[in-house]
């Protein structure tokens, strides 16, 4: 030790370091101008550390070598300035790794290291390549605020817990993963600087605020990704994956992982004219305030959120919801504007819940982009959503919302056929019956002749027709074959705004007049309605 002076090269490949040991080499180390140790290159492969190694502080002017060692307790870094590279790989770790505010001038190699706690590599600036491939970090990693200046490999890599890249600058970055996480993988405000690939098999993908300066594929296995935020300024494509990842190690684990669908939290904020999302779950995804959304492209086979299906009781009404696509918003406003909203799905904790009049227009940019695509189911779904949003809206005249409601009813805003046939046949039903009790007269009207004879050449004749007579007598005496064959012409003819022709009484003329104007409406939106059924 008494040789030793700073800036000496170090060798202790397979050394067994004590704490007390570790520290008296370190001291012999020190620089007086600066007070902090300094090596030169330094090899401690195969070394192994009964204690903490704590090498805080340092500068190493050259390589610095841990490859292979082991280290019972932590393993701390902290604020070490190595001009080389730095050889980590295959370092097994018992405890807490930490290389906080450090800077790695050269290539730093984490692979296949074992790290038992947490690893802490905020601040770090690695300002050559960075491999941390097939690592395993048993207590999670946290990267915040981590400059990588070169390339960057994680394929293989473990997280028992969150893997923390919050506010990471990867400027050459060209894949971050396939990696493993039980956690959390948190990109919230990074910046990628180059095009990615992202590939992740996590609990959670949290995106909020990401900057991706670039073209950018994310492909997700078992993640709720929230986009919130985040700045697209290429396109990017979201993808769920259907198998598990491969490496050249062979399949990565996934264990601690349940339910591989990927989904699709939150786009609030996001511009999503860039945006692509294929194969995702989006039944609890949060569209309003998305810029831009009725250029989002959704492909494959994405789920959106459906309405509650069976009868439902809402006093004493017995309901049963048209099927149909919604969004997460509407669950969200009916859930909590009903007391009995069975069904309906509660907003979670925090999330604030929007009006009608504010989710009419995100339905619309949805619909748009949905027929801009050439997707006519999905546009019918959410043109009767906007419908409905503006059925209840409160910034509508009482007027425009009843006529909304009565568009609803006979027709399903002109997409539901059944519904539109089901009130024409009840109106022609309700048609006949009158002119059957009331509508046509009791005797056919036959017409009469008068004259008066002038004379041996002059004739006078006058013929008039005789005033319907009403019938009368009791109804069930009405109700006649012959009289529900007349009655049925004449509304045959009113459904395609015809005239009968046929005699009738004062109330069964009003009768007919009326039905002329409603039967044709509710015919004209039974094929309106038709159409668009063929149509989906």
């Amino acid at each position: 030790m008494d040789t030793l002076v700073p800036g000496a090269n170090l060798d202790h490949r397979g050394t067994a370091f004590t704490e007390e040991l570790l520290i008296e080499l370190l001291t012999s180390l020190v620089e007086g101008a600066t007070g902090r140790p300094r090596v030169g290159d330094a090899t401690f492969e195969l070394a192994s550390f009964s204690g903490a190694a704590v090498f805080d502080d340092m500068k190493f002017d050259g390589h610095i070598s841990f490859k292979g060692a082991e280290i019972a307790g932590d393993a701390q870094f902290n604020a070490v300035e190595v001009l080389g590279d730095l050889q980590f790989e295959g370092v097994t770790v018992g405890s807490r790794v930490s290389f906080e505010q450090a800077r790695i001038h050269g290539d730093a190699w984490f692979g296949r290291a074992a790290i038992d706690g947490a690893a802490v590599f905020g601040g770090v600036n690695f300002g050559g390549d960075a491999s941390f491939l097939n690592a395993r970090f048993r207590g999670g990693a946290w990267f915040g605020g981590a400059a990588f200046q070169g390339e960057v490999w994680f394929a293989g890599a473990e997280f028992s817990a969150d893997a923390v890249f919050r506010k990471v600058a990867f400027e050459r970055m060209g894949s971050l993963g396939p990696l493993v996480s039980t956690g959390t993988l948190d990109l919230s405000e990074a910046r990628f600087g180059a095009a990615v690939t992202i590939e992740a098999a996590a609990v959670a993908v949290d995106c909020r605020r990401t900057r991706w300066a670039s073209t950018a594929a994310l492909r997700l296995r078992y993640a709720v990704v929230d986009l919130s935020d985040a700045v697209l300024e290429y396109p990017v494509s979201i993808a769920a994956r259907a198998r598990p990842f491969i490496t050249s190690g062979g399949q990565v684990p996934e264990d601690g992982l349940a339910d591989a669908r990927a989904r699709v939290a939150s786009l609030r904020g996001v511009d999503a004219t860039h945006l692509v999302l294929t194969d995702l779950d989006l039944s609890d995804c949060l569209f309003s305030g998305t810029i831009n959304l009725d250029r989002l492209r959704l492909e494959g086979l994405y789920t959106l959120a459906s309405v509650p299906t069976g009868l439902h009781r809402r006093g004493l009404r017995v309901m049963r919801w048209t099927p149909r696509r919604t969004l997460a918003e509407e669950h969200h406003w009916r859930a909590t504007r009903f007391a009995d909203a069975d069904g309906w799905t509660p907003p979670p904790p925090g999330t604030d819940v929007l009006a009608p009049a504010a989710l009419a227009p995100v339905y619309r940019q949805l619909r748009k982009s949905f027929e801009d695509g050439k997707h006519e189911p999905g546009a019918a779904d959410f043109y009767y959503g906007e419908m409905e949003m503006r059925r209840h809206a409160d910034d509508i005249p009482w007027t425009e919302r009843s006529l909304l409601t009565a568009y609803w009813a006979v027709s399903g805003y002109g997409l539901r056929a059944s519904r539109a046939l089901a009130c024409l046949l009840t109106a022609m039903t309700a048609t006949v019956l009158a002119m059957m009790l009331w509508g046509i007269p009791k005797y056919a009207p036959v017409p009469t002749s008068e004259g008066t004879l002038r004379g041996a050449r002059n004739v006078t004749v006058t013929t008039a027709m005789p005033t319907p007579v009403n019938p009368d007598g009791p109804y069930l005496d009405r109700l006649s074959t012959d009289r529900f064959e007349k009655s049925l012409r004449v509304v045959i003819n009113s459904a395609v705004f015809r005239s009968s022709g046929q005699d009738l009484t004062t109330v069964g003329t009003y009768v007919e007049m009326a039905s002329r104007l409603t039967e044709s409406a509710l015919l004209g939106l039974a094929i309106l309605a038709l159409r668009n059924r063929v149509r989906r």
